[in-house]
């Protein structure tokens, strides 16, 4: 049997042909792909043996399948020999040396495979693979199809569903490669029976395949539990297969398969980006993983394909400047050429959205606030109070990160891994990334104890998720989320809940925060309200003293890697804290209900002997209570040139916070600028709903209102309520 293309017909193939040499997104995309392909095989070929986990060979192994992906469809689209004799000649390569390699030297905490390190990376070498070799296999002989199926792809087919099998069903980033590689290289050779196998599962009884995994890994809302990271990672898997599968199996009706979950979570990874474009660094992550990732075009042009444009997709094209090679990416081409002869694309504004987390979305949620000030600039406010991402999960719910002016203010660390650093022990997680990355006191967020919620255990994390409470994003003055924890330290219930404001007397949205705690058992803890910024140290209101020799904060949870750099008492209502970060001034103020406290500043690299950690600073409010509530407020404001030596507004103008008093039923702060009062009201009640009466006397007076919050901004001796 010749296979024929597996994502393409002929008639696709011919609509491509036409876009060769024009201005299109697909025109300039297919020239960009045939500079880099001829590029590449401008240098001899290569097949190497073992190496180091981001090291040569496993770049070239790596490169030699991207680039064989790309010529089989150069060689359909240009029909240039060239790119059809690379394919032909790098297989024939492989299939005379595939099986002289033993597995892999190297071990790691994933099964090895022959090529790599790590069958992860195995499959995605037989997912590009094939799909390059049924675009040229009508071309070879059939000896030449016989060794390359016999030399590689059966032997592959066999070590993944029978030697790794426990691996192939497994609910994972990995499960999804493992499910498109052998499906996609099944129909390659003629044997359909392997995509059916990878649809269904090894043992077809819904625990495995890629049915399952779509049921499982991804959320009603799209969210995916591993993060955006990880979702960037597995979306460009679960769409081709996705489309193989539309094109193959059509009676499945894949694009509405469990009310259209693959087009929900194409869009739930698009609405977690910062304004920038880049993802929010949610578990283990990297902080500059962003929209142009190729896996994520691919996402937008099947997405525009099977679920129709709007202006925030012709947006993501605009901003990728690219599409995928394929008739999804011709259909979104099309439609932004015709877009731009009738107005100028705009950039996508994505508006706040909660995702759900879970199968049955069930198991929290993420937060994605965003608000837009007088300028134009996004402000973007992400709260995590979801269930744990597995073994990829960070012990952080109830963690921040607030982004805007282009920069990520209140900072994710982001994983512990130099990806393809060969010496950084090949590019793979670092023991650091336990013992701090991952750990609670390196997030946004309160840490009680100097320990990790869920004691780092991942089994008990799992086991448990935040509680939403409310999420309001429809107020053009005020927008907020709300969420409990109540199962992530012992005996010790945690609510947070965070607000964006508008001002007219502010230059952008004042970030407000309240974290109350209940010791359910009244007893003492010590809590480290920590905050990861970036920048220069501006001015405190208070004094600190800096120890003549560093000390480490801490002996575990992450504090043992935390240089103590200084301290000082809180003596005025408020700590202040502010800072300078590229061309802005931020200043925070905060306080806690408990008499004595301390701001602590910290920075990374205690215990490093390898430095595997980058240096950056942090400062945290600590105290020392039972049941507590900590407020503050984060202002942006300001503007610093160095070159022109110019600054403007570089205090700001919101002077206090105060907790004027928190029960069972709800929290009351008060936040006063240099023109305004604003009290604000917050629900403590779990279940509460829009319309449920709240109550509560605090120091004789009386606070009421309905639903989740009241806020009241006074003002040059009037008062507004929103």
């Amino acid at each position: 049997m010749i296979t024929q293309p597996i994502l393409l017909n002929d008639a696709e193939i011919e609509l491509l042909q036409q876009q060769v040499g024009t201005s299109t997104l697909m025109g300039r995309t297919i020239e960009a792909h045939c500079k880099a392909v001829d590029a590449f095989m401008a240098l001899p070929l290569d097949v190497p043996g073992h190496g180091e986990a981001g090291g040569y060979e496993h770049n070239r192994h790596k490169q030699n399948y991207t680039y064989m992906n790309l010529a089989g469809r150069l060689f359909l689209i240009t029909r240039q020999e060239k790119y059809g004799q690379f394919v032909r000649d790098l297989l024939a390569l492989y299939a005379e040396k595939y099986l002289t390699f033993d597995f892999h030297v190297q071990k790691n905490t994933n099964p090895t495979g022959r090529l790599f390190h790590q069958i992860l990376n195995e499959h995605c070498w037989l997912m590009f693979t094939s799909l390059a070799y049924s675009c040229v296999a009508e071309t070879m002989t059939a000896d030449e199809r016989d060794a390359v199926v016999k030399g590689v792809f059966e032997p592959m087919l066999d070590m993944f569903t029978v030697k790794y099998a426990h691996d192939f069903d497994r609910i994972h980033n990995h499960g999804i490669w493992a499910v498109a590689a052998v499906g996609i290289c099944g129909l390659a050779i003629g044997k359909p029976e392997y995509l059916e196998m990878s649809v269904y599962g090894i043992d077809r009884n819904d625990t495995g395949g890629f049915l399952a995994q779509i049921s499982q890994l991804f959320a009603p809302s799209g969210y995916y539990m591993e993060g955006p990271y990880y979702h960037r990672y597995a979306i460009r898997p679960l769409c081709v297969l996705a489309e193989v599968v539309h094109r193959h199996m059509p009676e499945l009706d894949i694009y509405n398969y469990k009310n259209q979950v693959i087009g929900n979570t194409v869009q739930a990874l698009l609405s977690t980006a910062y304004p920038n474009g880049e993802f929010p660094a949610l578990n283990d992550a990297s902080r500059t993983m962003s929209i142009t990732d190729m896996g994520v075009q691919v996402a937008v042009s099947l997405y525009s394909q099977h679920y129709g444009m709007d202006d925030n997709i012709l947006g993501m094209a605009k901003i990728q400047d690219s599409v995928w090679m394929h008739p999804c990416g011709l259909a979104l081409s099309n439609a932004y050429e015709a877009a731009t002869q009738e107005r100028e694309i705009g950039l996508p504004f994505w508006p706040s959205t909660e995702l759900s987390e879970g199968p049955k979305g069930h198991n929290g949620a993420q937060g994605f606030m965003r608000m837009q000030d007088a300028t134009g600039d996004v402000t973007q406010l992400v709260m995590n109070y979801g269930q744990h991402g597995m073994g990829h999960g960070n012990f952080d719910t109830l963690g921040i990160t607030f982004f805007n002016r282009g920069q990520e203010v209140l900072r994710e660390y982001g994983f512990c891994r130099w990806v393809n650093v060969e010496p950084k022990f090949g590019g793979r997680y670092l023991d650091e990334n336990k013992s701090y990355a991952r750990q609670t006191i390196a997030h946004n967020a309160i840490t009680i104890d100097e320990t990790c919620q869920n004691h780092f255990d991942v089994e008990r994390a799992d086991s448990v998720h935040g509680l939403p409470h409310f999420f309001i994003a429809d107020n053009d003055t005020i927008k907020g989320m709300s969420a409990f924890a109540n199962d992530h330290y012992d005996n010790v219930d945690m609510q947070r809940s965070v607000f964006m404001l508008a001002l007219d007397e502010l230059e952008a949205p004042l970030l407000i925060d309240i974290y109350r705690i209940d010791s359910e058992d009244g007893q003492t803890h010590q809590y480290d309200y920590s905050h990861q910024y970036d920048g220069q140290l501006v001015r405190t209101n208070f004094a600190y003293s800096c120890d003549s020799e560093l000390q480490t904060l801490g002996h575990d949870a992450g504090y043992q890697h935390l240089w103590k750099v200084a301290s000082g008492e809180v003596t005025e209502p408020n700590a202040l804290v502010s800072w300078l970060q590229n061309n802005t001034y931020y200043t925070w103020l905060g306080t806690s209900s408990n008499e004595k406290q301390d701001v602590i500043f910290t920075r990374t690299g205690a215990n490093d002997p390898s430095f595997n950690l980058r240096s950056e600073p942090a400062f945290m409010l600590r105290s020392h209570g039972a049941s507590s509530v900590f407020a503050s407020v984060l202002e942006t404001h300001g503007y610093f040139n160095e070159e022109f030596e110019q600054s403007v507004n570089a205090r700001g103008q919101v002077k206090q916070v105060r907790i004027v008093g928190s029960s069972k039923v709800g929290t009351v702060i008060e936040v006063l600028t240099q023109n305004s009062k604003v009290t604000l009201m917050v629900s403590n009640i779990l279940g509460a709903k829009e319309n449920t009466p709240h109550l509560t006397q605090i120091d004789g007076t009386t606070y009421s209102w309905d639903g989740f919050y009241s806020l009241e901004v006074t003002a040059l001796n009037h008062s507004v309520e929103k």
